[in-house]
């Protein structure tokens, strides 16, 4: 792994969960409340609960063995577990897991796509 990429896995794995909440519920504004999130790079494991505004239940979706994968200069992304406590979620989830999505080529994107993909790299 790069020096670079090493220092953004150490970067993820210390920045402060009220940090996270804090910054996501500024871009949230007005749509919904962050409540809880937590995302474990090693391991390949996110789980968040929301809540939408006006609605009463938090929605909670846990996401499992995530990876970014590189075929040339093609990105695919890939999710192979994910479940939601709302059926509605986790039958969208279910059509979603196990297949690989081409990222489509975004040109602010592009140059940092491999140091994505070197951190979300299959594990061996």
């Amino acid at each position: 792994m790069s020096l670079k990429a090493s220092l953004i896995k150490i970067a993820i794995k210390w920045t402060p969960k009220a940090l996270i909440l804090w910054a996501g519920n500024i871009v949230l504004k007005g749509i919904a409340t962050l409540t809880d999130f937590e995302f474990d790079l090693d391991r390949r494991k996110a789980f968040i609960r929301t809540r939408l505004q006006g609605e009463a239940e938090p929605i909670e979706v846990w996401l499992d063995n995530f990876v970014l994968l590189q075929d040339g200069e093609t990105y695919h992304l890939m999710l192979n577990e994910a479940r939601s406590n709302k059926v509605w979620l986790g039958n969208l989830l279910d059509r979603v897991t196990g297949k690989a999505w081409k990222i489509p080529e975004v040109p602010l994107l592009q140059p940092h796509l491999g140091l994505m993909a070197e951190l979300l790299k299959p594990r061996s």
